[in-house]
C-alpha cells in the first residue's frame, strides 16, 4: 500500500519541472515529460486535475502548454497533493469535515488517527513548492 500515489507523485513532478522552468512562458508538455521521464498521455490527466483545480495555468495551439499561476514559494506541497490525491486521511471517517461513523464516540483508535493526519497535513503544508526546487538532491524530499 502506498500513501501517496503515483499521480500525486507525478503531479509534484510537474510543478517541481514548471517551477524550475519559470520564465513566463508556457511549458509544453511534451518538454516536461521527456524531461521526466514520464508518458505524456498519462501527464495530460495530470496536469488536467492541476489546471481545473487553479494550479496551473494552459494554453493550446502553438506555443501553448503549462505554466505556474503562483510564484513557487505560493504552493504548499499539500495544495498540490490534495489536488492530485484528493484526500490525505488515513482514514474514512476523517475524509468528510464531520465524522459521521456510527463508532465514533468509542473508537479506541480515532483519537490516533487525528493525531497522524494533523502530523501528515502539517508536515506538507509548511513545505512549498520553492522548497522542492531550492534543495534537489538534498534527500530530504524523495518523490
Amino acid at each position: 500500500m502506498s500513501f501517496i500515489s503515483t499521480k500525486g507523485r507525478y503531479g509534484l513532478r510537474v510543478m517541481i519541472d514548471l517551477a524550475e522552468h519559470n520564465n513566463g512562458d508556457y511549458v509544453p508538455l511534451s518538454d516536461i515529460a521527456e524531461r521526466q521521464g514520464i508518458s505524456e498521455k498519462y501527464l495530460e490527466s495530470i496536469v488536467g486535475t492541476l489546471s481545473r483545480n487553479g494550479l496551473l495555468e494552459s494554453l493550446r495551439g502553438k506555443g501553448g502548454g503549462y505554466r505556474l499561476i503562483k510564484r513557487p514559494e505560493e504552493y504548499s506541497v499539500l495544495d498540490i497533493l490534495k489536488c492530485t490525491e484528493g484526500s490525505l486521511a488515513p482514514v474514512s471517517c476523517l475524509d468528510k469535515s464531520f465524522n459521521d461513523c456510527p463508532r465514533v464516540s468509542e473508537c479506541n483508535t480515532l483519537p490516533m488517527w487525528e493525531d497522524f493526519y494533523k502530523l501528515v497535513t502539517e508536515f506538507f503544508a509548511s513545505r512549498s513548492l520553492q522548497d522542492l526546487v531550492a534543495e534537489p538532491g538534498s534527500g530530504d524530499f524523495v518523490i
